[in-house]
């Protein structure tokens, strides 16, 4: 069965708990993880929030050795051991991926914990890239239990494939406070 693209994906913060929220795509509403500090409308790096505001979805990555090809019209490509993100401010990579063994502050996107195996970036602090408002913020695979995330946004393992076939290179993000 096709599925409709949807062009905006709203993630809104539960007013109980500041650090899960519902994401909702279209017709699909998913619980959610956020960041440890909940939203916030002035990011920094490290600070543990996810950021307010819209954005793109600039590509995705998926683990190729923990299952096929996710389907979905947004751009994918899997990841590789040597893949990192650049978290340093002062490195000239700040907020891209770099190639590993990295000399600077640098997350490793191939994970054990799985997090990764499909992980979305989202386009946070990239149009000029300020040094300092923080990095790495990803739509991805949600711990056991929604624990909080480092400012991301998780989802349940289970749907994030239900999730993908609805999005593509339009489709935006607008997380809320």
């Amino acid at each position: 069965m096709k599925r409709t693209r949807v062009n905006l994906i709203v993630v809104r913060r539960s007013p109980l708990d500041h650090r899960r929220g519902r994401l909702q795509a279209g017709n699909l509403v998913l619980p959610c993880a956020l960041g440890r500090s909940g939203t916030s409308r002035t990011k920094r790096e490290g600070d543990g929030a996810s950021p307010v505001g819209r954005f793109a979805l600039l590509q995705g990555f998926y683990r190729a050795d923990h299952g096929p090809r996710p389907r979905s019209g947004l751009k994918l490509r899997p990841l590789r051991r040597q893949d990192g993100w650049s978290d340093d401010p002062r490195d000239r990579r700040y907020n891209r991926l770099v190639p590993l063994p990295c000399p600077t502050s640098h997350e490793k996107m191939w994970r054990e914990d799985h997090l990764y195996d499909v992980v979305l970036d989202i386009a946070w602090n990239r149009g000029p890239i300020r040094r300092g408002r923080g990095s790495a913020i990803f739509l991805h695979l949600a711990r056991p239990g929604f624990t909080p995330t480092e400012g991301c946004v998780a989802v349940h393992p289970n749907m994030i494939r239900r999730l993908l076939e609805r999005i593509g290179p339009r489709t935006r993000i607008a997380i809320r406070d």
